[in-house]
């Protein structure tokens, strides 16, 4: 059954409150410092002020103070155009604008191949899946499928990995994995002229009717992922495929601000509480600081910072050397020689094909990428749907609130109270979404909690409304009825509930 309100509370608010929850969970007390972030402690009034602020709402008859703007202080007026994820948060101080536009220069910047007469964007590849990080994050929102079997999956591709490997030290219930010996960690469906691309991806779906209260019938479609023409060879036996949609780009500053602590606090691993959700922290290792760290970012949260997500997209996805992955060959493998022995970007000036500064540059970018403000959060309909969202339980794990760190250095992300309804945790998600392919702690059924702020505006600003980790659902409806595991129950209550709180259930998803 759905907890209640207040039995959510009491668990999300043991950060707060000093309890060690922590303690019950071995390994997890060692990953509550942010080791990548400038933090002041919080005072004993600051404590009680943030335990008020981000209790769930149990008056449903009128917006909640603060609500309106999802970003705190960040948020940015919602723009009526593709634009609406790609401005600068809104309390950024003009002076730090310039950065924000040379990072986005960068996001934007259209790499080439080596050697070239451009030679600060030369590097790409030789094997990649975009050529920019705005070629797959289009207009800093979400990718989508392949459109038919002709269309480019330029804003899709498949993850790849065999068992095995050793885990990190000090990683309890690492589910250890390796690349593929030919193709790596994930496949690249592009190739610079004398190399071969790895494969092309083709997608078919069969469809799964879910019949609703009152007789209307929903058609799910159901995915099935084909690596087709394999340009090295068959992938391994053993090989476990995940397909992953680029997601949008909005708050991830904020996210990274939240204190690990805080989000540490909802993990309940025995579901002690028992209220059916579970809630797992991914702990990974982190390459920039060299030790375990909480994952926040990424589909199964396997990545812990803003900087480690970017620089690996710019190794894997488009084949570019940086500081944390020098490698300037990107993901090609030492079965792909040719590859790797291709000239590279490198150089005795820059150093790698996109060196500290420029890719400091695009951190600050991604972490300041504004989360739009709400729009009708005070309608009626609305307002009923929300009350729907939060009776019905779905804040058991896309939790409303949380108040990010005290930060030295990042005015933009400092002490804000923000609304991203998910609590960065891993749930089983059941059958119907597993991948079966495990990434550090996640097993192949868990995924992260996908934040679901400005999903309201994903037709705008990326012209389709497809959501969940590989774009199947069509609609906001259709990703709530492909929840299962941990969220069957709340799946279940929407297909039984009246259909016009459905309706106001989306509508209020739709506001966010």
């Amino acid at each position: 059954m759905p907890c209640s309100t207040q039995q959510k509370w009491t668990k999300a608010s043991k950060s707060l409150i000093g309890v060690a929850v922590l303690a019950a969970t071995p390994g997890l007390a060692d990953i509550q410092s942010d080791p990548h972030l400038n933090t002041l402690p919080r005072t004993e009034e600051e404590v009680r002020r943030i335990q008020a602020v981000t209790a769930p709402a149990l008056d449903f008859t009128a917006a909640e103070r603060f609500e309106a703007r999802p970003g705190g202080a960040a948020s940015v007026s919602a723009r009526a155009d593709a634009d609406a994820f790609s401005q600068p948060s809104g309390n950024m101080e003009f002076e730090r604008e310039l950065d924000f536009r040379l990072g986005n220069g960068l996001f934007k910047k259209l790499w080439v191949s080596s050697p070239s007469s451009t030679l600060a964007s030369d590097g790409l590849g030789p094997l990649y899946n975009a050529r920019s990080c705005q070629r797959c994050h289009v207009k800093d929102g979400r990718g989508h499928p392949p459109n038919g079997p002709e269309d480019k999956s330029v804003s899709m591709f498949l993850r790849i990995s065999i068992p095995g490997g050793v885990a990190p030290d000090g990683i309890l219930d690492y589910l250890a994995t390796q690349p593929d010996p030919t193709y790596g960690q994930q496949l690249q469906d592009f190739s610079l002229p004398g190399h071969r691309a790895e494969y092309k991806l083709q997608v078919r779906y069969s469809e799964v009717p879910v019949e609703l209260s009152g007789g209307e019938v929903v058609t799910l479609r159901k995915p099935d992922y084909t690596a087709a023409n394999l340009g090295y060879g068959p992938l391994h036996p053993d090989a476990m495929l995940s397909p992953r949609v680029a997601p949008q780009m909005i708050g991830l500053g904020l996210l990274e601000a939240i204190p690990a602590s805080d989000i540490l606090a909802g993990v309940d691993e025995a579901d002690a509480d028992g209220d059916g959700i579970s809630g797992r922290a991914n702990v990974v290792w982190s390459a920039e600081f060299d030790q375990p760290m909480l994952g926040r970012f990424g589909l199964k949260a396997g990545s812990p910072t803003v900087n480690e997500q970017s620089s690996a997209a710019f190794s894997g996805d488009i084949g570019i050397s940086t500081p944390l992955f020098p490698d300037p060959w990107g993901e090609c493998t030492k079965a792909q020689a040719a590859c790797r022995a291709a000239p590279h970007g490198d150089n005795d000036v820059r150093g790698h094909e996109i060196d500290l500064d420029a890719m400091n540059l695009v951190t600050f970018y991604s972490r300041n990428l504004a989360v739009p403000e709400r729009r009708d959060e005070g309608d009626p309909k609305v307002l009923r749907g929300k009350q729907v969202f939060y009776d019905t339980g779905c804040i058991a794990c896309h939790m409303p609130k949380f108040v990010t760190h005290r930060l030295t250095d990042q005015p933009e992300q400092s002490f804000q109270l923000i609304w991203p309804y998910s609590d960065l945790l891993l749930h089983d998600m059941g059958p119907g979404l597993a991948d079966n392919r495990p990434e550090a702690r996640a097993t192949g059924s868990e995924w992260r909690t996908a934040p679901l702020w400005g999903f309201g505006l994903t037709e705008q600003v990326s012209g389709h409304t497809q959501f969940l980790h590989d774009g199947r659902a069509r609609s906001l409806l259709e990703a709530i009825l492909w929840h299962g595991g941990e969220a069957q129950a709340q799946r279940d209550a929407v297909v039984a509930m009246p259909k016009p709180d459905r309706d106001a259930l989306v509508r209020f998803l739709e506001s966010l």
